[in-house]
Order: structure tokens, then sequence, then C-alpha cells
């Protein structure tokens, strides 16, 4: 498939600042993905997500969204371009249909709101105002107004954060049969649960500056052990030993574990998401 985005060297500073915030970053974000962009706070997600949005225009470098430099689009840009952000920002006297009717107003394509606010259990509650709604319910409600256009492209800022499990698996839900149909998702996240569902591939900015770029798997093979544990019970207590992988359907010592004792359970030296955002970034995901 064709490249959704390439940026190539973008800088950008803000007017008062003394140095820039975006630092020359470089990435490709494929069409028909989710694409996930991590970083702690201040790292410069939220300032790239919104260069990319249109929403901040006076940087330096190149941006070409589908082969087309994304300067020299204008106002049609935002037909096919869904922004969720993070902070979900409604008319709270009006109820959550006429926001939504409010708001789908402004574009020449539409979408069947309504099936979509079951989708996400808030139909029950689309007569409500939304004032009175939970903080998981304009999280929601905030999802659904970004699908108000049928983006062809969507931009989504901490998607789940707020919601319950329950809740948040049906986002998850909605954003993979989203890229089933074709749409490009462009996500920026601290939670790196949702990164390891959803993102195919992965950028970490810090200071302004990729660390890191690769899918979710072959970053745990390039930061985890290639080792497995295993726990078991000898003499009714439980023991534990570490096997290296390489070959170890040929090691005698796990072999005759496997075959001679109760295990208990068996891990391999796979790292966490968490674990590898601290070794990129060098700060912890929630910093």
């Amino acid at each position: 498939m064709a490249n959704a985005f390439e940026v190539k060297n973008l800088k950008f500073r803000y007017p008062k600042n003394a140095e820039d915030t975006i630092k020359g970053i470089e990435f490709d974000v494929e069409e028909g993905t989710v694409f996930g962009l991590l970083g702690p706070s201040g790292a410069g997600k939220s300032t790239t997500q919104k260069i990319l949005s249109k929403l901040l225009e006076d940087y330096d470098g190149s941006i070409t969204y589908f082969g087309k430099d994304l300067k020299h689009y204008g106002k049609e840009y935002y037909e096919e371009v869904g922004v969720g952000f993070e902070m979900p920002v409604h008319f709270n006297k009006l109820t959550a249909m006429e926001n939504l009717a409010y708001f789908s107003g402004l574009y020449q394509n539409h979408i069947d709101y309504e099936a979509l606010l079951t989708k996400v259990g808030l139909y029950e509650a689309r007569n409500q105002a939304v004032g009175e709604f939970s903080k998981g319910m304009k999280v929601r409600l905030n999802f659904v107004r970004a699908l108000l256009n049928d983006p062809k492209m969507l931009f989504l800022d901490e998607p789940t954060a707020g919601l319950d499990p329950k809740n948040a698996k049906i986002i998850k839900d909605l954003i993979l049969e989203l890229k089933r149909k074709g749409k490009t998702i462009f996500i920026t996240t601290h939670l790196m649960g949702d990164v390891e569902q959803l993102c195919d591939k992965v950028v970490f900015i810090h200071k302004g500056k990729i660390t890191e770029t690769a899918t979710v798997r072959d970053l745990k093979l390039k930061y985890g052990k290639k080792e497995v544990k295993v726990e078991y019970y000898q003499n009714e207590e439980l023991q534990t030993e570490v096997f290296p992988l390489d070959k170890i359907g040929d090691n005698k010592a796990f072999l005759d574990i496997m075959k001679g004792q109760t295990v208990e359970t068996i891990h391999s030296g796979e790292t966490t998401l968490e674990d590898i955002f601290i070794k990129v970034t060098g700060e912890d995901q929630d910093a």
C-alpha cells in the first residue's frame, strides 16, 4: 500500500520558545495501518499530531499526504480527516444527538451516528444533556464525533483514557474494525496495553527526537531476553529455573523438568512495552 504520510526532517518551534519542540524527525505512516506515536509528556507527540492535522502550519521540513505536499491542501483536507482530542470538548447544554447533529453539519460526508452511538453504549443517553455525562461517556461521544465525516485518516489522542476495561475494549474493537475497512489511524497514547493490541508500527519520541521505530514484535525481540523461566514443584517445594531459549529442545535439564516434574508456569523472557518505553525514552510512561 501507499504511504498516507511521509515526514522528512520535520522541525517546529513555538514563537515564545528558545529552541525547537520538534527537532528534525522522520517517519512514514502506511495506509490502512494503526500507527502509534509514543513518548513522555512534553516529548512532542501532541505537537506532531497538530501539525499533521493542520492545526499548526509554521513548520520546517517536508510532509506529504498521499504524495501531495500537506501545505497545498486547503479546507478539503478536513473532509477526509477525523480528530479525537484527548480532552473532549462538547456543548454541555445540548444533548448527545444535538452535539452530533451540529458537528455533522460541518461536513459533506456523514455517517449513521445513531448506529455508532449504539455500538459505544450511548444510545439510551442520546437525548440526555452532555453536561450530565460521566467522563467515560464524554470520551465515547468524542470518539463518535471524530468519525462523523467517515474519515479516511483518523487521529486519536488517548482514545481509551478514562474508560473502564469493558468500554475501552469496545473502542479498541471499533478501531480495529476501521483498520479492516482500510482506514489509517494515528494514535498517541501513554497506555502500552492499547499499543500492543492496536499498533502495527510505533515510533518513540523524546525531547523532540525519535529514539526508536519498529513493530511491537520487533521491539520485544530487540529488548527482551532469549530465555525461559520455569516454575515447578519438586518434593512439594516450588522451584525456579531459567534456561536459554536457543536450542531449548535439546536442553536435557529443561526436558527432564518437563517430563518428570509438576510444572506450575512457563514464561519467556519477553519484556513489557512499559519497560521498553523507559529504556528508549529514559522516563516512566506516566511522567
